[in-house]
This record gives structure tokens, sequence and C-alpha cells, in this order.
């Protein structure tokens, strides 16, 4: 829980430090995102090497050597002096935190039984749910009241103690699997793919000029990506197990599980973004706008875990959705002086739909496999979130840059086209997601 709530509190603590960021370095929201994107992306495509990892190393060594990494790369991105530096440090942080993440499903799914799952990642959930609930508070905080630099530091003290513990309280692996070769072409393909893709989104940004460059990376990547998918269905030990995607309800939660990502990342991105540029909020009153939101999820992930173990998880998933799209359509049509209140309570709103989705997805997803298919089953799973995720962030940020613009800063109007959009791609998941038939 403590690994995971590192990379959760990186991910979202930088949001409301983006605006000061610009500022320090002068460059423009389109560079910026990739502080978010860049750890995204690479901890989508590191994630699905934790099913190796796990087997060859066992879940302490490769939880205690990751967040160790965390902790250095963490340190050295708060001392930067350039914005290439800076990306290139939350590059490194979120190629480490996408070997965390998945630990933590791993293990809820190993040790708790069928009946319980949904009860358990509830919990673990609930606590996991303090990161995004204090990280915009505290790093709110740490800009007002110090520097934006220390964002960059404020995991550590979280990372260093999950080191401790990890090597205090978690088992060496009784019996391993026999030794089996790492799929690193699969690798170095999904890794072009995303990345290239990401890099043609962002490009799309300032397009003069550039319309050659982003024709040959957009073809390079669907290379990329189509090589990958012919490698996996190949290989005799694959980065992801196709055999997974024979089973229909597994699918189906993925697709949802994107739609979750674009929602919870998107949404995370896009809240302090626009009350601070758009309504000229301070960091710390964008951090406390999102506190109440955090404390409700946590409140609400027992509650939908518990539902989880006793409904369909295809109807949680669709309530969830429908809260959330509710929320998205309300931020579209708010306005200047709508008051700090009713924005607390738009999100609120959407953490209420997240929180019924993750609990449902995971155990919809997982419950069909056989124990020896839940290593690779978590990494997917989570890999597919942060997928959503990568890309909700991409296409939420080329939308603002596409949009509006005032001496250079988006206009609330530009931030209203990104709200609808995040509304239309989550409710349009509910079509794959009531096909899940679980």
């Amino acid at each position: 829980m403590l690994g995971t709530m590192a990379t959760v509190l990186s991910a979202t603590v930088v949001n409301v430090a983006l605006h000061d960021i610009m500022l320090e370095f002068g460059i423009r929201q389109g560079q910026v995102h990739w502080l978010a994107t860049g750890f995204i992306a690479a901890m989508t495509t590191t994630m699905l090497a934790s099913s190796w990892l796990l087997d060859h190393f066992g879940v302490r060594k490769t939880l205690a050597t990751a967040m160790f990494l965390f902790t250095v790369i963490s340190l050295l991105g708060g001392f930067a002096t350039s914005p290439e530096q800076l990306i290139a440090a939350r590059i490194g942080q979120g190629a480490m935190a996408g070997l965390m993440q998945p630990m933590g499903m791993y293990l809820v799914f190993r040790i708790f039984p069928r009946n319980r799952r949904g009860q358990a990642m509830g919990i673990y959930g609930m606590g996991v749910i303090l990161a995004p609930a204090l990280g915009p508070v505290l790093g709110g905080f740490l800009v007002d009241q110090l520097d934006w630099r220390y964002v960059m530091f404020a995991p550590v003290p979280v990372t260093l103690t999950g080191v401790f513990m990890a090597w205090r309280f978690l088992p060496l692996p009784v019996s391993r699997p026999a030794p089996y070769r790492f799929d690193f072409p699969g690798l170095v393909l999904l890794g072009a793919a995303i990345g290239l893709s990401l890099d043609t989104l962002n490009r799309l940004q300032e397009l003069a000029g550039q319309e050659a460059r982003i024709a040959i990376e957009g073809a390079v990547a669907v290379i990329a990506l189509v090589l990958f998918v012919i490698r996996e269905r190949r290989a005799r030990h694959p980065l992801v197990n196709i055999e997974l995607l024979r089973n229909p309800a597994f699918v189906y939660a993925n697709v949802g599980a994107m739609a979750l990502g674009l929602a919870l990342f998107g949404s995370t991105y896009l809240v302090p973004l626009f009350v601070q540029t758009a309504l000229e909020f301070t960091a710390t009153e964008a951090g406390l706008l999102m506190l109440p939101a955090g404390i409700v999820l946590g409140m609400t992930f027992p509650l939908a875990g518990r539902l989880a173990d006793r409904l369909s998880a295809r109807k949680l998933v669709i309530f969830g959705i429908v809260l959330f799209a509710m929320s998205a359509m309300l931020f579209a049509v708010s306005d200047i002086e709508l008051a700090f209140g009713w924005l607390a309570l738009w999100t609120v709103l959407g953490r209420i739909g997240i929180g019924f989705m993750l609990p449902a997805l995971s155990t919809g997803a997982l419950n069909p496999l056989a124990p020896e298919q839940l290593g690779a089953g978590s990494s997917t799973i989570n890999f597919t979130r942060q997928l959503g995720g990568a890309f909700g962030v991409n296409i939420v940020a080329l939308t603002i840059e596409f949009g509006d613009h005032s001496g250079g800063i988006p206009t609330i109007g530009a931030f209203h086209s990104a709200w609808w959009l995040v509304a239309v791609f989550v409710a349009m998941a509910a079509i794959p997601v009531w096909k899940m038939r679980v």
C-alpha cells in the first residue's frame, strides 16, 4: 500500500505546481504537461515487466529495489535546473512506479479468498486514496509556502518507509517457476509505440512546419504497435499474456479500466490547472478544492468493495460512469462566478463515481482467472488503466492548447471543451462494460 501511495502521490502532487513550473522555466502548457504524461507513459510501459520480476525475484526484492530507486530519482528531480532534467526525472519516477503499483493488487488477490477480495480491495483502495486526497493539498502548501521543488521531495519519506517495511515484513518466495527469458523486444516495441504516439499528439499542438515529422512519427508508432502484437502472439513468454484476452469479461473490464484511467488522471490533471488558470485560484486553494473529494473517495471505497463481492460488477461500474460523466458535464458548464463550494461538490461527485468503478473493475477482471494467471492479469489491468490515463492527459492537454487563449494563457472556454471531451469518452465506456456479464 505504501508503494502504491507513493506512486499516486507523485502522479498527483505535481499538478498544483505546473503553473509555477511554467513561470519559472518560461514554458507553455504544451510542454509542461509532459511532467504528467511522461510519468504515466513510463509507468504504463514498465508495468508489464512486474510479472516477470515477481517470478524471478519475488515481491520483496522487486518492491524494495523499485522504491529505493524511486527515492533517489525523486531527490535528483528536486534539484533539476532545466525543464528537460525535470521531465527526465519524472519519466524515471514513472518507470519505477510502474514496477511498484501492480504489487498491491497482486498480493490482495493471492492472499484473500474470492468472496473477500472486493472488501480487501476496498480497504486497500481507501488507504491508497489518501495520496490523491492529500497530495494536492500538500502540493499547494509546499508551492505557496516553500517552492515547487519540494513536491518532488514529498514522496521520499513514504518510499523510504516502504523500503524498510518491505525488507522487514514481506516474505521471500517459497518456490519460483522455472527461469524464462524476459520479453525485452516486446518491451522496446511497446515503449516505442506509446512514446511515439504521445509525442505525435503533443506535436499536433504546434502543427505548422511539422506535418512531415508528425506523419512519420505516427506511422512508426503504428508499425511498432503491429510488430508488438505479432511478437506477443509468437513469443514463448510474452509481455502480455494473449490467453487472457480470450476471456470476454477480462477484455471488457480492461476497456472499462482505460476509461477509469482517463477519468482519474485526466480530471486530476484538469481540475487544478482549470481553477488556477481560468479562475485564478492559488495553489493552496486548488489543493483544498481536491481535499473533500479525496476524503469522500476514501469513504466510498470500503462500501464499493463490499458491494463488489455481492452485486454485479458491471452495474457498479456503470453507476460510477454515470456519476463521473455528470461531474465532468457540470464542470463544462461552470463559469467564473461559480462559488468554491459548488466546484468542490462537482469534484466530490466525480470521485464517488471513480470509487464505485475501481473495486468492481478489479474483481470483474481478475475473479474469472486461475491463480497462476493473477500476476499477469493484475499487471495487464493496471497497464490498461495507466494507458487510458496517459492518453487521457495528453488528449486533454491537446484540447486545451487548441482552445482559445488570452495572453498565452488558456481561457475558460478551452477548459470547457476539455471537460466535455472527458465526459463523452468516459460515457462511451458504458457500452463495453455492460457486456462484462459479471
